[in-house]
């Protein structure tokens, strides 16, 4: 009984170095895979010794959720494109807040006889983290699918104030479960802060708008890893506890980076309180937007000297990512310099267009980031839009009443032409008129961009064969 004890933590303690490496290694792009690789290896090792453990009486029902969780997640896997990776990154969140719940209602239902003062608190720690992480991946998810939710802001009056009187409520039956623990007397409190943490998790994201839901996924990321990590306070597991901070803590980190990147302020992505649309704009839109066919857009390329690409989520949803790898390739064999600018918010969640471009085995020295790009943007010939809107967009830097205002973009106004592929004449995701597509120095090329690329490489292929 004692050796097998220390053999479970022994084995923890090197899962949870695994873990730690395996966050270092996932911070290079090149090395993510492997620190993936090492840490998934943790964690089966972490699994195994936990089933070996003496408490552990049956098996059956072990088995049977790990058979059908397996399933389920390769029934994701397989049927999720990438342009759906952040909804499915979302319900994932969601079904971690569910497990913590679960525990929750599971180690209160163990014990009858209650848990004293601190277990009491734990426990409601654990459920309104778990619930809240669920009903807000839940809405998240919905707006991002825009199924039975529009993308927009949800505001109505009074909306702080409702969100106040919930979080008293769940202070409230909280105060009262832990200071009286003993089932069933205990249950409707227990019931009615879950039920009131369900509801809070609704309320802190549907006034948030599609534009500003990458910094959401970070942070409904962020709450599971902490109930994961309270869940561990309960059921007395060490690795639980270390796997969840470390979620939790990356998840928070993640989440100042990408406030800063959208100029969001923290307190009020915590509360719910940003993305609120804004009524009226304080600057007119002038000119007209000029389109221009492939065989025109071809003869500009061919005489670029430079070659800024912007990908964004329409590039993902074209799946146009290997398409631009060929147009790449028939640039640079033209004698151009070709880079990839990168706004930390492309795409719906961190990374998206980092991994569709590296699928496409574009070298992630080609990448560079927004600060690193922007200083260099007046030498650049032509930049190139793939699929991109609010994060080149002007109004961010021009117009103080625009949703937008305030967030570091990505500023292809400054190159010396500028060619926007884009299915159509809509808005992007924060429902606001791109002043770019309005410049004199800009023209739009209309359709999929995976046809328009493809048009584009035969120009080149065209030209190279005649």
């Amino acid at each position: 009984m004692e050796q097998l004890n220390t053999l479970i933590n022994i084995v923890y303690i090197l899962s949870a170095v695994t873990f730690i490496l395996g966050f270092k290694l996932m911070s290079n792009p090149i090395s993510a895979r492997r620190g993936n690789l090492i840490s998934a290896v943790g964690m089966g090792a972490a699994i195994i010794v936990t089933l070996m453990d003496t408490h552990v009486e049956r098996y059956e029902f072990i088995l049977m959720g790990m058979v059908v969780g397996t399933l389920i997640g390769l029934l994701f896997a397989f049927r999720t494109p990438m342009t759906g990776m952040p909804q499915m990154v979302g319900l994932l969140n969601g079904f971690g807040g569910t497990a913590s719940l679960l525990v929750a209602w599971a180690e209160f239902h163990a014990h009858p006889a209650g848990q004293g003062i601190f277990g009491g608190i734990v426990l409601w720690l654990t459920a309104i983290i778990g619930s809240v992480t669920f009903s807000g991946s839940l809405i998240a998810w919905a707006k991002l699918e825009e199924k039975f939710i529009s993308g927009k802001p949800v505001m109505y009056t009074g909306q702080q104030f409702v969100t106040g009187a919930v979080l008293v409520g769940i202070l409230g039956a909280g105060i009262m479960f832990a200071l009286d623990t003993v089932a069933p007397e205990a249950y409707r409190y227990f019931a009615l802060f879950s039920v009131l943490a369900l509801i809070l998790g609704v309320l802190l994201v549907i006034p948030i708008g599609g534009a500003d839901m990458p910094v959401v996924i970070c942070l409904l990321n962020s709450y599971s890893g902490m109930a994961a990590c309270a869940s561990g306070f309960i059921v007395q597991n060490n690795l639980l506890i270390v796997a969840g901070a470390l979620v939790g803590a990356s998840g928070i980190i993640l989440t100042l980076i990408m406030c800063k990147a959208m100029n969001r302020s923290v307190a009020n992505v915590f509360l719910g309180g940003f993305g609120a649309p804004v009524s009226g704009s304080g600057v007119d839109v002038v000119g007209e937007l000029k389109e221009v066919k492939a065989d025109d857009a071809y003869l500009m390329l061919e005489a670029a000297n430079r070659v800024v690409i912007v990908p964004g989520y329409g590039m993902a949803v074209s799946q146009a990512q290997h398409a631009v790898r060929e147009l790449t390739e028939a640039l640079e064999k033209n004698g151009a310099e070709v880079s990839f600018a990168i706004h930390p918010v492309a795409g719906r969640m961190p990374g998206h267009m980092n991994v569709l471009l590296a699928e496409a085995n574009i070298s992630y020295d080609a990448m560079v980031e927004m600060d690193a790009i922007n200083p260099t943007m007046e030498t650049v010939d032509i930049c190139m839009i793939i699929g991109a809107n609010d994060v080149v967009n002007p109004a961010a830097q021009e117009d103080k009443t625009s949703p937008l205002w305030g967030m570091p973009i990505i500023e292809a106004n400054r190159a010396r032409t500028v060619i926007v592929m884009k299915r159509g004449k809509g808005k992007g995701f924060a429902g606001v008129e791109n002043l770019l597509f309005y410049r004199n120095n800009c023209r739009m090329l209309y359709g999929d961009a995976k046809g328009s690329l493809q048009a584009l490489i035969g120009e080149f292929k065209s030209a190279a064969g005649s």
